[in-house]
C-alpha cells in the first residue's frame, strides 16, 4: 500500500470513529456523489477568487493569499463532492485528490497540485508552496503580497477554477 494510500485508509477510518464518537468527524467519509454540492463550492471557489483581487484593491493582500488558498480549496472538495467523498480535513483532501490524478479518475495535472501543497515534505522548492504563503500571511506580520507573488496566486487560482468547472461537467 503506497503513502497516499495508507494517508487516505486513515482518513476514513479517522472520520468513521469520530462519527461514532459524536455524530461529527475532521477526516474523509464517502458520499453519494453530488453536482449539486459540487457545484456550492465552485459557487464558493468563484467568491473566494472575487476576493483576492478586492483585497489588494484595499490594501489587504495579506488576505489575498487565504482567500487564495480557499479558493483552491473550494475546487478541490467540488472534485471530491462530484467523486463521492466529503471531506473536512485539508491532508486528507489532498491525500484523496493525489490519488485521483495518479488512478486517472480525474485529469488535473500534478504539477498544480504540488503548487498548493507538496506531497514530499523534505524536498525543497523553488518557491514556497500556496499553503506556505497562506501561512506567512496569516501568522506573519507582512501586510501586503510582493506583486509577483500575488499574480502568482491569482493566476493558479484561476487555472484551477477552470480546470474544475471541466472536471465537474464531464
Amino acid at each position: 500500500m503506497s503513502q497516499i494510500d495508507n494517508q487516505i485508509s486513515w482518513c476514513l477510518k479517522k472520520a468513521e470513529k469520530e462519527l461514532k464518537a459524536d455524530g461529527k468527524h475532521r477526516g474523509l467519509v464517502r458520499i453519494i456523489p453530488s453536482q449539486e454540492l459540487a457545484k456550492a463550492h465552485i459557487s464558493k471557489a468563484e467568491h473566494n477568487l472575487k476576493a483576492i483581487s478586492d483585497f489588494k484593491k484595499y490594501n489587504y493582500s495579506d488576505w489575498s493569499a487565504s482567500a487564495a488558498f480557499y479558493s483552491i480549496y473550494h475546487c478541490l472538495l467540488a472534485i471530491l463532492a462530484k467523486s463521492g467523498y466529503e471531506s473536512r480535513n485539508q491532508e486528507c483532501t489532498l491525500a484523496l485528490i493525489y490519488q485521483l490524478i495518479e488512478s486517472k479518475q480525474i485529469n488535473l495535472d500534478k504539477d498544480m497540485i504540488e503548487k498548493i501543497h507538496s506531497l514530499n515534505h523534505e524536498e525543497k522548492h523553488e518557491s514556497p508552496t500556496i499553503i506556505e504563503v497562506r501561512e506567512q500571511g496569516q501568522y506573519g506580520v507582512k501586510l501586503s503580497l510582493e506583486d509577483e507573488t500575488f499574480n502568482n496566486l491569482l493566476s493558479i487560482s484561476k487555472s484551477i477554477l477552470e480546470k474544475t468547472k471541466e472536471i465537474i461537467q464531464t
